[in-house]
């Protein structure tokens, strides 16, 4: 239309909205929710299960999105429990809400048999939806990760190679810039005073004899 319009969107107003489902629950039934953690209210599982231990002992997560009924049943047959999707407790995810006390203790078992990857390949080759919770380290070595060129290397006056997070936002044809490295405590102070606010040489130095700076 050639028109333009007012956005208003604020910090509260998004965070309220982030709400989703626990809102509209309260807004339906009244009930105000317990914690849960990572815990989804509505499905289950739908949360965050610890599996075996790293090599080195540390411990080790994945996320477990299962969204149905046949997801549930996809599930259990990897896990080497299939008796579980069709158990009347577990059969139906209202089922599986009611009863989730039950259940979960029992998964949190299944996981602890494995490590990540075996479960992520197996749920990911049966399209059942899962994912990894990655320490820093495998973030930052994960290949898609690298591919997107999400760390930048800076020269600076501190460090030879200072690693740094890139930018997500890629621009083809304005590009974040990247010649610039982090400034040092007080670098540009005089760049500062000289072209933003006009002193002089004897203002400044009159300002660093009274310690001003």
């Amino acid at each position: 239309t050639g028109e333009g319009e007012r956005i208003d969107m604020a910090l509260l107003d998004t965070q309220v909205a982030m709400l989703a489902n626990l809102g509209a629950n309260y807004l339906v039934a009244g009930k105000v929710p317990g914690r849960a953690g990572n815990a989804h209210a509505n499905i289950v599982p739908y949360q965050v299960f610890e599996v075996a231990a790293k090599e080195d002992g540390s411990a080790d997560h994945i996320i477990l999105a299962v969204g149905n009924d046949g997801q549930f049943a996809k599930f259990c047959d990897i896990a080497g429990c299939p008796e579980l999707a069709t158990d009347a407790r577990f059969a139906k995810n209202a089922d599986r809400v009611r009863h989730r006390a039950t259940l979960v203790p029992m998964l949190e078992a299944l996981f602890k048999t494995r490590r990540k990857s075996d479960w992520l390949s197996a749920l990911e080759a049966a399209k059942v939806p899962c994912g990894a919770i990655n320490s820093l380290a495998e973030v930052f070595a994960d290949p898609q990760v690298r591919e997107r060129g999400m760390v930048t290397h800076w020269s600076h006056p501190a460090r030879e190679d200072v690693q740094l997070v890139s930018s997500p936002i890629k621009l083809s044809a304005t590009p974040v810039r990247s010649d610039l490295p982090p400034p040092l405590l007080g670098q540009h102070t005089d760049e500062v005073l000289t072209d933003v606010l006009g002193l002089d040489a004897q203002a400044i130095a009159a300002l660093r004899a009274q310690q001003v700076l």
